[in-house]
C-alpha cells in the first residue's frame, strides 16, 4: 500500500458520519486520492465487502480511478486485477476478500450494471455529468445499499444547474445527506500560482465552475432563459384548449414524444415526456397513436413514419424544415421562456435535463447568431420546438394576455403590466 495522507479539507470529508456525503470540488483538490483511499479502507474493514464506484463512462472509470486504486491497495491485491472487467480483489482484516468493481454510469443506465447486489460503499464521481441521475440513483443504486446499510459518496465539479445542484441542496431536507464545498486552492499541495495560471486563461464563468466549484449558468447554454424557479411546476394547467405532441424520431439518439397542452392565456404546458433509445419506427407510431393528441407535429425528414401516423388517423401537421428553421425555432422557445408562456412538469425530468445541457460547441467561443448547437441533448427539445413554432399562435406575433397561473386562479399574473 503507497503511504497516503489527507489534507485537512479531504479530511473532513473523510471524517464525516453521514451516510450520504456531496463534495463539491474544484479541479486538483484530490477528489481521485480521497475516494480510492476511502474504497480502499472499507474493502480492509468490511468482511467480503463490495465496494463500486462509477464515473460516467467505463473509459472515464479507467482513467481516473483504476491506476490510482492500484497504487493506493498495492500488495493487498490478491491476485491479478482484471484489466478488463476492472475487478480487484482485497485482502481484509478477516482473512477473506473484499470486491473493488469500477462501471461507467451509462452501463447502468443502458445494461443495469451493478444491479441486484449488495454493496456496502458506493463512489459516483463527476456526478454532474450523469445523464438521467435520479432514475439511476434512487432506482437502480440506491436499493443495492438497503440490505447492509451501505453508504455512498458523490464528488463532482459544478456543470450549470443540474441534477447536482439538487444533490448538495439534499442536506436541507435529508439529515442521512451532508455537503461539502471546497476550491481548487484548499489543495495545498497545488501551487497556488499554477491555479492563478489556469484561471487566467478561462472565462469567468469557467473558472467559477473548474476552480472555484461555484453553480453557475453552463457556458455556452443554448437556453440561458431556463430557470427552474420560473419554468417548472406540479400544476396541471386551466381550460385547456387542445393537447399537442412534438415528435422527433430516433434509434440510437432517443425518440422523443413530448406532450403539450394550451390554455386560453397562450400558455403551452410541457405535462408529459416519452424519451427512450432503440425504439423502432413501428413503437413510435404505436405509442403516439395511442394518446390520441388534437395535433401532432413530426420531424418532416421521417416520411414513412408520418405516412404510418396518417394510416392511424393521428392529426400529423406539417412541420417545415431548413435553412434557418433551428434557429428560428429556438428563438421562438426563448421568448416563450421569456415571456413565461412555457411551463414544465416536474416529473418530465428529461426535458429538464435537456434545457440544462443542450449547449453550443465549446470551441467556437462567442456563439454567433446563426450557429447550430451540438447533438446531444437536443432530442427532446427538437420535439418541443417542431410543435411550438409550427402551431398557431406560437411565434412571437401571439397578441393574446401574457397571463400564466403559478399555483392557482387566485394567484394569476398579468405581464402586460410590465411591458
Amino acid at each position: 500500500m503507497e503511504d497516503f495522507s489527507f489534507h485537512p479539507a479531504q479530511e473532513q470529508i473523510a471524517a464525516d458520519p453521514h451516510r450520504f456525503r456531496v463534495a463539491r470540488c474544484g479541479r486538483r483538490f484530490g477528489k481521485s486520492w480521497l475516494a480510492g483511499y476511502e474504497m480502499f479502507v472499507r474493502a480492509v474493514a468490511i468482511d467480503n465487502a463490495r465496494i463500486v464506484y462509477y464515473a460516467p463512462t467505463r473509459d472515464d472509470a479507467r482513467d481516473i480511478m483504476w491506476k490510482v486504486l492500484k497504487e493506493i491497495c498495492g500488495a493487498l491485491i490478491v491476485g491479478d486485477p482484471n484489466e478488463s472487467r476492472l475487478e480487484m480483489n482485497i485482502r481484509n482484516r478477516f482473512g477473506t476478500t473484499s470486491l473493488i468493481v469500477l462501471y461507467g454510469w451509462e452501463a447502468l443506465q443502458e445494461r443495469g450494471k451493478g444491479v441486484g447486489v449488495k454493496n456496502h460503499f458506493a463512489v459516483l464521481d463527476e456526478v454532474s455529468k450523469y445523464s438521467n441521475f435520479e432514475y439511476g440513483w434512487q432506482e437502480i443504486l440506491r436499493p443495492t445499499l438497503i440490505d447492509v446499510q451501505g453508504d455512498a459518496l458523490f464528488i463532482s465539479t459544478t456543470n450549470g444547474f443540474n441534477h447536482f445542484y439538487d444533490l448538495c441542496n439534499k442536506e436541507l431536507t435529508d439529515s442521512d445527506y451532508k455537503t461539502f464545498h471546497f476550491t481548487s486552492y484548499d489543495n495545498p499541495f497545488i501551487s497556488p500560482e499554477e491555479i492563478d495560471k489556469i484561471k487566467s486563461e478561462m472565462t469567468e464563468d469557467r473558472a467559477a465552475q473548474e476552480i472555484y466549484a461555484e453553480f453557475r449558468k453552463k457556458e455556452g447554454l443554448v437556453y440561458k432563459e431556463f430557470n427552474r424557479e420560473q419554468h417548472l411546476t406540479t400544476d396541471e394547467p386551466y381550460e385547456v384548449v387542445y393537447t399537442i405532441a412534438g415528435v422527433d424520431f430516433g434509434f440510437k439518439h432517443p425518440a422523443a414524444v413530448i406532450e403539450i397542452k394550451k390554455d386560453y392565456n397562450g400558455v403551452y404546458w410541457v405535462t408529459d415526456e416519452w424519451v427512450e433509445t432503440e425504439q423502432t419506427e413501428d413503437l413510435i407510431i404505436e405509442y403516439v397513436a395511442a394518446k390520441k393528441y388534437a395535433k401532432v407535429f413530426p420531424d418532416p425528414e421521417n416520411a414513412s413514419a408520418i405516412e404510418a401516423l396518417k394510416k392511424r388517423g393521428v392529426n400529423v401537421r406539417k412541420v417545415t424544415k431548413g435553412n434557418g428553421s433551428v434557429v428560428f425555432g429556438i428563438n421562438t422557445v426563448r421568448e416563450l421562456l421569456k415571456q413565461n408562456r412555457l411551463r414544465i412538469n416536474t416529473k418530465c425530468i428529461k426535458v429538464i435535463e435537456s434545457f440544462e445541457k443542450y449547449s453550443y460547441k465549446e470551441s467556437r467561443g462567442n456563439n454567433t447568431p446563426d450557429e447550430l448547437p451540438a447533438h446531444d441533448f437536443s432530442d427532446p427539445l427538437d420535439a418541443i420546438r417542431y410543435a411550438l413554432v409550427t402551431d398557431d399562435g406560437s411565434s412571437s406575433s401571439f397578441s393574446g394576455p401574457k397571463v400564466f397561473y403559478p399555483q392557482s386562479r387566485s394567484k394569476a399574473i398579468n405581464f402586460n403590466k410590465f411591458s
